[in-house]
């Protein structure tokens, strides 16, 4: 095994689980569920508890959720091509909208919303699922599941680092710095949701005629 062979993979799949989870983008949203006067200590708290919640969702969908297509007796490509339409409604909800979410009181509690929504569904939503059910199966060799584990984790490390210094990014970039970055990972995002969608169908097509 050489470095060049799974460099290639490991930099698209970095970069595809980067421009999904938008943690820049998700950052904003964050900090305006929490109340005005949270501090840097809770706002790493919620970083913590994020990046701990996508990394065990990310593990179980990705030893498991092939398991579960198989049982339910689905075509990976039906996954690929429902996958690539939720990611491109995604991409233009990420290009075209600006989400406003009321800010929470003092008394709410930082640990529940870091698990429900900030983590889960808001960060690890349909669109991440699908691409980790379509990579998992697209691992044929142990060097291809470490490579898909690895740029995970690398985004995992994104997210704690992004999420612990957000009140510092929004200070750097603004609020519509966070949402110029939000659009540009959109229309990265939807031209990955075009090749699921092609490639899911062209394959279909062949099984099926």
């Amino acid at each position: 095994m050489t470095m060049p062979l799974y460099l290639e993979p490991f930099l698209q799949q970095t970069i595809t689980f980067f421009a999904i989870l938008d943690p820049i983008g998700v950052s904003a949203i964050m900090l305006s569920l929490l109340h005005s006067g949270t501090t840097s200590e809770q706002t790493k708290q919620v970083a913590y508890k994020v990046t701990i919640t996508i990394v065990f969702a990310f593990f179980v969908i990705f030893f498991a959720g092939n398991f579960w297509l198989k049982i339910f007796g689905i075509d990976i490509n039906a996954v690929k091509t429902i996958g690539g339409i939720v990611l491109l409604l995604m991409s233009i909800k990420m290009i075209q909208d600006t989400v406003v979410v009321k800010k929470t009181t003092p008394d709410d509690s930082h640990e529940d919303l870091s698990v429900v929504p900030i983590a889960i569904p808001i960060l690890f939503g349909p669109g991440i699922f699908s691409t980790i059910i379509i990579l998992s199966e697209s691992t044929q060799t142990i060097a291809h599941t470490a490579t898909t584990i690895l740029a995970f984790m690398v985004n995992a490390i994104f997210v704690y680092i992004i999420f612990r210094n957000s009140i510092h990014i929004r200070k750097v970039l603004s609020i519509t710095g966070q949402n110029i970055i939000t659009k540009l990972m959109g229309l990265i995002v939807g031209a990955i949701a075009v090749q699921f969608i092609i490639g899911g169908i062209v394959e279909l097509i062949k099984l099926y005629s």
